[in-house]
């Protein structure tokens, strides 16, 4: 219980500083665009990439096996998140033609290197988990 008020306190630190710090030192214009930028990250989440989930989730537990559906689910989660985050240098918003150092890196192959290393995390623990469990845990005894 300790550590985790600890830890709490620390986060809390920590991001009253960071708006400490956006507050005195960004002008009115770079808040409002900060302000637009999370209010329309928290609805691309929420209703986009949640719903998304919802559905894919339903149609995972129809078609994986049930040692499988727990990595596939944390697996899209993250993976859909990190997309959410990556749109905007994925769509390389922000580039200009005059400063070639902004947005220079690959960050599609970036991407699809998560991709490949959360599918290969799917695959490994739904592998452990199906050779462990006999299947699906019980349900409550009537």
């Amino acid at each position: 219980m300790t550590g985790r008020f600890a830890l709490g306190a620390l986060g809390a630190l920590v991001m009253g500083y960071g708006a400490v710090l956006a507050l005195t030192r960004q002008d009115l214009g770079q808040l409002a665009e900060v302000t637009v930028w999370l209010a329309v990250g928290v609805l691309v989440h929420d209703g986009l990439l949640s719903a998304g989930l919802l559905v894919a989730g339903y149609a995972g537990r129809r078609l994986l096996p049930a040692a499988w559906r727990a990595p596939a689910a944390v697996a899209l989660v993250v993976w859909g998140t990190l997309t959410v985050v990556a749109i905007p240098v994925l769509g390389r918003f922000g580039a200009r033609a005059d400063n070639p150092t902004l947005l220079d890196r690959p960050y599609l192959a970036s991407w699809l290197v998560l991709l490949c290393v959360t599918v290969a995390a799917v695959v490994v623990a739904g592998t452990i988990r199906s050779r462990t469990t006999d299947g699906p845990p019980a349900g409550p005894v009537e």
